[in-house]
């Protein structure tokens, strides 16, 4: 194993302290922030648009073009499930912190990563009645 580098106690120690202070910030904010959820569901009374949860509105927007849509969010999340056995070439003899052979997964991945960005906020921020296109104003 000549080549590599110990890892550091102090950087594990800042970890850990930082995942403590994080969580006691999260239980805090549970405490006295309410959760966002609307009233119960009305059968009598839908909302216009009914719009998913927020990690779902990709889809919703990619489903509201055409049904067939449905079928590249599927085929995306097995690439997703498969990326870690992707091959990208040897591993290096030191540690390098962006492999040029990795290049086409990390552009592969920030694309995928931008269009559900922007799906989101289309479908959440630009739909309105009748899942009609509206400016957010």
């Amino acid at each position: 194993m000549s080549g590599y580098v110990n890892s550091s106690p102090k950087f594990f120690r800042l970890v850990r302290r930082s995942m403590a202070a994080f969580a006691a910030f999260a239980l805090l904010l549970a405490a006295f922030v309410r959760a966002p959820l609307q009233e119960a569901a009305d059968p009598g009374r839908v909302p216009n648009p009914v719009k998913s949860a927020w990690f779902l509105l990709w889809i919703q927007e990619l489903v509201s073009y055409t049904n067939l849509l449905v079928y590249p969010a599927f085929l995306l999340l097995i690439a997703f499930l498969l990326l870690p056995r992707i091959p990208c070439g040897a591993f290096p003899e030191n540690a390098e912190w962006s492999l040029r052979a990795q290049r086409p997964v990390k552009f592969f991945v920030l694309a995928a990563f931008l269009l559900i960005v922007i799906l989101t906020a289309v479908a959440a921020f630009f739909r309105g009645e009748n899942w009609e296109f509206v400016l957010p104003i």
